[in-house]
């Protein structure tokens, strides 16, 4: 049996987890060596239908509707999807490999042979949004700024290293580190699409299996291939309500009633804490949109919408901004090319146009909500201060 090859047996099956680290040239040698040996009678791959779409078409990319991901609200996930493909591009660039690679080997061998092929991964989108909505907010800024910090570094990655990430020891060392920092992380993405792993391979047509799968799931698959697992479950997104939910509420109702009630008593006073919500809002939210080098019109319309969604927690001026910005600088075929170069460096992501509309939203909104907050403050001054 190969190196980087586990073989579990479940019930009647034959299982070949080929252990692999995603930007090494030499996982594409192993998924064919083990494939070679083996002759399964179907292939798994560590892919979604929306990665397989785009690493069998890299020109996707171009069909990308920005507007419609403003819409639909899936900004965030976008920004940080693009991020984390382009640090494992640019990893797999100082290797001499492809981002990939043994995955499109699983692909072509797949179709060149005529063995089945299963998608054994979870969406990523599914993924995305249940690690976003099982997070508080202070988890959310650690793990933006632990994302930011990685992306940044100029720290090389050699293949000694790799290898080290599949060897089993290291790898519950860094999976340990990982839980400690960031448990619900690690659950979601990692436990998770474990069990996700799992059943797919298990329960893939044939005798003998062959997954071609990242090292570090291999632990999980092990320890989960004699359990029940429900995949219905592991595909909900569960909208959890805390404590921020009822605040995001709560807010902007008692800014309303706060400045109803000073009018009644003071009119003047009242007409001050108006002002103070609509230039704090639209002013922090306008500067936000300036920093990010939208468009004059982009800038203006943060301006004049923040004040307004701010009072209502379904809406946001971002969108309308990164609408706007999205309208009057529509991304070229360039900004799709450019895209992985562009975003190795913090001026790449001004200079793209993809990335920058992008920003357009996430500043806008961020500095809208820094001016409810400081604006919040100065109406329940001003109140205390009318009795």
């Amino acid at each position: 049996m190969l190196e980087n090859v586990l073989k579990l047996d479940y019930k009647d099956k034959e299982l070949y987890l080929v252990k692999t680290a995603h930007v090494s040239k030499n996982s594409v040698e192993d998924v064919k060596r083990c494939v070679d040996e083996i002759d399964p009678d179907a292939i798994c791959i560590e892919l979604d239908e929306q990665r397989y779409e785009r690493l069998s078409n890299p020109e996707k990319w171009r069909e990308t509707d920005i507007v419609e991901v403003i819409k639909k609200k899936q900004v965030g996930m976008l920004l940080v999807n693009t991020i984390l493909a382009s640090f494992q591009k640019r990893m797999a660039k100082s290797l001499g490999s492809n981002t990939g690679g043994e995955m499109m080997e699983g692909i072509r061998l797949s179709k060149e042979r005529n063995i089945p092929l299963v998608l054994a991964d979870r969406s990523i989108k599914t993924t995305f949004s249940r690690i976003w909505n099982e997070l508080d907010t202070k988890e959310r800024f650690k793990m933006l700024m632990a994302i930011i910090e990685s992306i940044f570094s100029d720290e090389e990655i050699s293949e000694e290293d790799l290898a080290k990430l599949k060897e089993a020891d290291a790898l519950e060392a860094a999976l340990s580190e990982v839980s400690e920092q960031f448990p619900t992380i690690k659950r979601v993405l990692v436990d998770e699409r474990d069990k996700y792993l799992c059943e797919k391979i298990r329960t893939a047509p044939g005798k003998k299996i062959v997954a071609i799968i990242g090292a570090a799931h291999s632990l999980g698959i092990e320890k989960y291939l004699d359990t029940p697992i429900d995949l219905d479950e592991l595909n909900k997104i569960n909208r959890k309500k805390g404590l921020g939910t009822y605040i995001k509420y709560a807010i902007p109702a008692v800014i309303v009633v706060l400045i109803g009630l000073t009018i009644f008593r003071n009119r003047d006073v009242g007409l001050s804490q108006i002002r103070s919500w609509i230039i704090w809002n639209g002013g922090l939210s306008a500067l936000g949109v300036l920093l990010a080098l939208g468009h004059p019109l982009s800038i203006l319309t943060a301006l004049i919408m923040a004040p307004i969604t701010s009072l209502n927690p379904l809406l946001a001026s971002g969108w309308f901004a990164g609408l706007v910005e999205a309208h009057l600088r529509k991304p070229k075929v360039r900004d799709f090319e450019d895209l992985a170069d562009d975003t190795a460096t913090v001026k790449g992501f001004w200079k793209n146009g993809i990335t920058r509309t992008l920003l357009v939203v996430v500043f806008a909104n961020l500095f809208s909500s820094i001016g409810t907050f400081i604006s919040s403050i100065d109406i329940i001054r001003k109140f205390i201060e009318s009795l």
